[in-house]
């Protein structure tokens, strides 16, 4: 694991070797999410409707929700604005929108929202101008070219559209994660990543993110802070969690023998058994990192 960093990438690679590895990663881990959804968004439907607020999102609006994995913000964004509006999704993993679309058809959505396999940085085929908005709930900071991917957002937008994003801030702000990626990178003796190496924590600094925008040509740029909670039933729970949603941790392990695994998960499950309550229950609190700005 000497050449890899710790969310699991190989800095070594060329763009486009980094999306097909995440594209691969991500459709691993998609049956993972349709299970963990519900408990997943307990936590996270607070972000997604954050994101909608802070992009003024209302009815007939044309929204794009970049990174939707199995549909959020999107979905969210969809009630807001039918029954004229429309959500065009798009996210680079196909069982990921296989996903999102059956959750679409389920709640009634689909005439609202379009779903598109793409990356964030393949979305020259959309219209330009054309979108009210744009949101992303924690994607931007996988991306191996944020800056040209954040100018096609922008010319993506009308004049005056708002683009609200979340980002992960320090580790030590989200144990719901660092709990687990910072054990297993104990265990496994793998070093820190490089900075600006593309993972859940590479727009930790809010100032760093704030130049990202303004360089993109973005003005009113906002970041504010939002508390959220996850809960599971277990600290085992907690680290079914993420053996079955975590792409990153996956790919960390990938080379490891079984009892460097085993090891690694039971370590997880001790640091999360400091957070249950009387009955067991694992409460996690959280910081997210929301940004939204104008396009001119």
């Amino acid at each position: 694991m000497s050449n890899k960093s710790t969310d699991g990438q190989n800095p070594a690679l060329s763009a486009e070797q980094f999306k097909t590895q995440q594209r691969q990663m991500w459709n691993n881990v998609a049956a993972g999410w349709q299970a963990w959804w519900p408990t997943f968004e307990q936590g996270a439907q607070k972000v997604s409707d954050r994101l909608v607020e802070l992009a003024e999102i209302g009815q007939g609006d044309k929204v794009l929700d970049i990174a939707t994995g199995i549909g959020e913000p999107a979905v969210t964004a969809a009630k807001k604005v039918s029954p004229d509006g429309s959500v065009v999704a798009a996210d680079i993993s196909s069982q990921m929108i296989s996903i999102a679309k059956s959750r679409a058809k389920s709640l009634g959505l689909d005439s609202i929202i379009e779903f598109r396999e793409s990356d964030a940085e393949s979305l020259d085929f959309l219209p330009k101008s054309s979108f009210d908005a744009v949101l992303s709930r924690w994607g931007l900071m996988f991306l191996p070219n944020l800056a040209s991917a954040l100018t096609a957002i922008r010319d993506l937008l009308v004049p005056g559209g708002r683009f609200a994003a979340a980002v992960w801030p320090a580790p030590s702000k989200v144990p719901v994660l660092d709990l687990a990626f910072s054990n297993i990178r104990k265990q496994i003796n793998a070093p820190a990543p490089q900075p600006g190496t593309p993972g859940p924590f590479a727009l930790a600094d809010s100032e760093s993110l704030k130049v990202f925008f303004k360089q993109a040509g973005f003005e009113d740029i906002r970041i504010q802070a939002l508390d959220i909670t996850f809960t599971f039933d277990s600290a085992a729970s907690f680290t079914r969690f993420h053996q079955q949603v975590s792409a990153p941790l996956q790919a960390m392990l990938a080379n490891h023998n079984e009892e460097t695994k085993h090891r690694a998960w039971d370590s997880v499950t001790d640091a999360a058994s400091r957070y249950a309550d009387s009955h067991g229950r694992v409460s996690i609190d959280n910081e997210v990192i929301c940004a939204v700005a104008t396009k001119p």
